[in-house]
C-alpha cells in the first residue's frame, strides 16, 4: 500500500485533458447559444424560478453527450456502465470541471441527479430500466429523503410505506429535492417498520423506484445558487410493486449514508474548484483596477484577503486529497468527508464573499459571476449534512458526544 501521493498520474491528466477538450468543443457551443440565460442565470429562469426548456434542453445534451464520452458517470464500477475511476480521479475531476466556473459545464459529471450507491443493488430489470441509462445520462433520478419536518434526523421520517400483497402503498412528503421536477424516477425512502419496532433507528427504511408519473409535485423550493432546481414529491397513496423495492427491505439507510459520504467529498470537491475560480478572477482584478493612482492588489486589505483565501484552498485541497486516497483504500472515512465537507464548503463562503467585496459595485452585479458562487456557496453549507451535523460527527468520531 502506497502512501498519500498529491502528483497527479497520467490516467487523471489524461481524463483532465479530455475533459478539457469535451467542455470546449460540445459545452461551449451551447453556453453560446444560450447567451445572457448562461451568464445571468436568472434570464434563464421561468417566473416560478424554474429553468426554462431552452436551457434544460441544453443540460440534457451536455449530461447525454459526456454519457457517451464515458465522463458523466465514470465512478461507478465497469460492471455498472462506468469506468471505474478511482476516488482520486474522481475528486480531481470534480475540481477541475468547478475551477471553469458555474455554467452549463457543471453537467458534465453527475451530481444527486446521476447514479448513486443505492442504485447498485439494481437487479433484472431495474438494471436495464434504471442503473444502466442513468449512468449513460440519458435519464436522471431525484433522491427523496429530506422532509418538511426532517431534515438532518432522517431516521425519524415520516413516509410510510404499507405492504399489501405484492405491492407497496406509499405516503408522505418530501421537501428540496433535487431534480424532483425532470427526473425521470425517484429513489424514495420511506419508513417500512415503525421506529420502535426497530433496534436501531437507521433500520426499518426502504428505497422504492417511483416512476415521475406516479407521484406528485408540491410546490417548487427556490432555494439560493439552486432556484428552480427543487421541489416537493407528494405521495398519496401510491403503489409500486414489489420489483421496485431497490435494495433489502429494512435496510436502505446505510447506503443512503454511502451516497451521503460520497455526496460530501463532491461538494467539497466543488468548494475548492469554485474557490480557484474566484480567486483567479479576484487577483485578475486586483492587478488591473487602480485606485488611488495604482492597482488595488497593492492595498493590504486586498492583498489579504486573496492570501487567506488562497490558503484555504491550498488546505482543502490537501484535506480532499487525503479523503479520496483514504477512500480508496477502503478506509473509514466518516470524520474524514465531515472535516472535509465543513472546512472547503465554508473557505467557499468566505472566498466567495472576498470575491465581492474586491469586485466592489461589480461584484454585486448580475452580469458578474460573483454573487451567483456566492448563493452557491451558502447553499453547501447546508446540503448533504449542515455545519453543525459536521461538526457533531466529528466530535462523536472523537468521543465527545
Amino acid at each position: 500500500m502506497t502512501g498519500v501521493s498529491f502528483d497527479v498520474d497520467e490516467e487523471t491528466r489524461l481524463i483532465l485533458d479530455s475533459l478539457d477538450e469535451f467542455i470546449e468543443r460540445e459545452v461551449a457551443p451551447l453556453e453560446a447559444d444560450l447567451a445572457e440565460a448562461v451568464r445571468n442565470p436568472r434570464l434563464g429562469r421561468r417566473p416560478n424560478g424554474q429553468p426554462t426548456q431552452e436551457v434544460l434542453d441544453a443540460v440534457q445534451q451536455v449530461r447525454r453527450k459526456s454519457g457517451d464520452a464515458g465522463f458523466y458517470g465514470m465512478v461507478m464500477p465497469e460492471e455498472a456502465g462506468g469506468e471505474g475511476v478511482s476516488t482520486r480521479t474522481w475528486y480531481a475531476a470534480k475540481r477541475h470541471v468547478a475551477s471553469k466556473g458555474r455554467g452549463l459545464a457543471e453537467h458534465v459529471l453527475k451530481g444527486p441527479e446521476g447514479p448513486n450507491p443505492l442504485l447498485l443493488h439494481a437487479e433484472g430489470k431495474q438494471v436495464e430500466r434504471y442503473l444502466e441509462p442513468v449512468v449513460r445520462g440519458e435519464k436522471s433520478t431525484a433522491f427523496a429523503q429530506t422532509e418538511p419536518d426532517v431534515g438532518s434526523d432522517s431516521p425519524a421520517m415520516r413516509t410510510r410505506a404499507e405492504k399489501n400483497g405484492d405491492e407497496w402503498v406509499l405516503n408522505g412528503r418530501k421537501q428540496w429535492i433535487t431534480n424532483a421536477a425532470f427526473c425521470d424516477f425517484a429513489l424514495v425512502l420511506a419508513r417500512t417498520t415503525p421506529l420502535e419496532d426497530v433496534d436501531r433507528r437507521l433500520e426499518g427504511i426502504t428505497c422504492f423506484i417511483v416512476e415521475q408519473d406516479e407521484f406528485e409535485l408540491g410546490s417548487v423550493n427556490n432555494a439560493i445558487g439552486l432556484e428552480g432546481w427543487q421541489a416537493e414529491i407528494l405521495l398519496d397513496d401510491v403503489v409500486v410493486p414489489e420489483s421496485r423495492v431497490l435494495g433489502p427491505v429494512d435496510g436502505a439507510f446505510r447506503d443512503a449514508m454511502a451516497l451521503l459520504t460520497m455526496g460530501r467529498l463532491e461538494l467539497g470537491a466543488e468548494a475548492v474548484g469554485y474557490s480557484q475560480y474566484l480567486l483567479e478572477q479576484s487577483k485578475a482584478y486586483a492587478q488591473d483596477r487602480e485606485a488611488f493612482g495604482q492597482p488595488i492588489g497593492t492595498f493590504q486589505q486586498v492583498s489579504t484577503m486573496y492570501a487567506k483565501g488562497r490558503a484555504k484552498t491550498y488546505m482543502a485541497d490537501a484535506g480532499g486529497l487525503r479523503c479520496a486516497w483514504n477512500m480508496d483504500q477502503e478506509n473509514d472515512v466518516v470524520e474524514d468527508v465531515s472535516i472535509f465537507h465543513w472546512f472547503a464548503t465554508n473557505a467557499f463562503w468566505q472566498i466567495a464573499d472576498d470575491a465581492v467585496q474586491i469586485h466592489g459595485a461589480n461584484g454585486l452585479s448580475e452580469d458578474n459571476p460573483f454573487v451567483d458562487h456566492l448563493h452557491l456557496a451558502r447553499v453547501l453549507r447546508i446540503v448533504e449534512g449542515t455545519d453543525e451535523i459536521q461538526l457533531n460527527t466529528i466530535a462523536k468520531q472523537n468521543g465527545l458526544l
